[in-house]
């Protein structure tokens, strides 16, 4: 038997036809009265997935450094943006404010502000940053807050954008080959189709470079909203000194094939068995985030590992340093260290790149500019 809101998503296709990846992520994400994230907590050992600042103190602890390193080569403003996109419960940010602590101009600059999807996160956040001594405030987008110099994070945020899916029906036909993958209903029962209609010139143009590459059935995913990010991080970096750190799962070239899955108490589920009440998450094209980059004239790092971000950042000091004033947690933060960077765990799965205002200079923990 259906619940509600997958009966309500048939009805949607039954009416209007099929539709795109894009748009069955959005509904089972966002929806208002049934989507995941308004709904729901779905964060830590009770929830769905733990992120990294969930994992140790460490993670956001550098973050905040590499946020004062920021502050510094931009001149030390008197005012800065600290800008988060999807904060989870604001742990991250917690652990950012502390270390700010330690410099007390940089500390009096800050304003943070969140952008934040749900109601019921965003009282957690307010909870959790209850006693910061700064500013906290809310936006819907990065358009809604003053322009000043501006500092972004972004961590496990663009692995939830919406994508859509294209499928190469036959390699002989080069692009007119390319048809989108579809969420249709079969047998009273969602499922995957392929349209039948050729990709419009507009669509064709905008497919990651690779394409060109695929034999007959590749898949090929595209997240559309990774467009308008860079857009608005170019328009505010030619205004203001801005630089935007994301860390995210996913290759640092462009791979042919599905990585839509749905997660639900730490395990992966069919992407249709309980809508709304499990995540939806695709692997971030980071090639596909430079180069765009690189189109809009906006300067753009080399990706690195999480790894070696956090390595260069001096994480295996960190943790020697707790140890000795915790020694009773040693093997636990040895433990926590191992899940942050080793190659079997996070530490190469998940990737780092960062845009910034031209003339910024190579950013701390980063090897090179593109």
């Amino acid at each position: 038997m259906l619940n509600n809101f997958t009966e309500q998503i048939h009805k949607k296709i039954r009416e209007t036809g099929p539709i795109t990846i894009a748009e069955f992520m959005t509904i089972c994400l966002l929806d208002p009265t049934n989507g995941y994230y308004p709904t729901r907590d779905p964060f830590g050992k009770d929830g769905d997935f733990i992120t990294s600042p969930e994992i140790s103190q460490m993670f956001g602890e550098l973050i905040g450094l590499w946020c004062m390193q920021t502050w510094h080569d931009m001149g030390q403003p008197k005012k800065i943006n600290l800008i988060e996109y999807g904060p989870g419960r604001g742990i991250m940010m917690q652990d950012i404010v502390r270390v700010a602590k330690l410099d007390k101009y940089f500390l009096e600059s800050i304003n943070i502000t969140f952008i934040e999807a749900s109601p019921v996160l965003e009282a957690i956040q307010a909870e959790t940053l209850s006693k910061a001594p700064c500013p906290v405030n809310w936006a819907s987008n990065l358009e809604e807050i003053p322009q000043m110099p501006t500092i972004i994070l972004g961590n496990e945020f663009l692995d939830c954008l919406p994508i859509r899916q294209f499928i190469q029906t036959d390699e002989n036909l080069g692009l007119k080959g390319w048809r989108e993958r579809l969420v249709t209903v079969k047998n009273n029962k969602l499922g995957f189709g392929i349209s039948p209609i050729e990709l419009p010139e507009w669509q064709k143009k905008i497919l990651p470079t690779s394409h060109y590459k695929a034999i007959q059935n590749d898949l090929l995913e595209f997240c559309p909203a990774f467009s308008q990010i860079i857009d608005e991080l170019k328009k505010r970096s030619l205004k203001s000194d801005t630089r935007a750190l994301f860390i995210d799962y996913g290759p640092a070239t462009t791979d042919f094939g599905d990585t839509l899955q749905s997660l639900q108490e730490h395990r992966k589920v069919n992407v249709f068995s309980d809508l709304g009440n499990a995540d939806l998450t695709a692997r971030v094209n980071f090639e596909h985030l430079a180069n765009l980059s690189i189109n809009n004239n906006l300067s753009v790092t080399s990706v690195i590992t999480q790894g070696e971000f956090l390595c260069n950042m001096g994480i295996k000091v960190r943790a020697k340093n707790l140890m000795k004033a915790k020694p009773e947690s040693r093997s636990n933060i040895q433990r926590q260290l191992n899940k942050l960077i080793s190659r079997d765990e996070m530490g190469a799965l998940f990737k780092v790149i960062c845009f910034q205002s031209e003339g910024l200079g190579l950013p701390l923990g980063f090897e090179s500019l593109k």
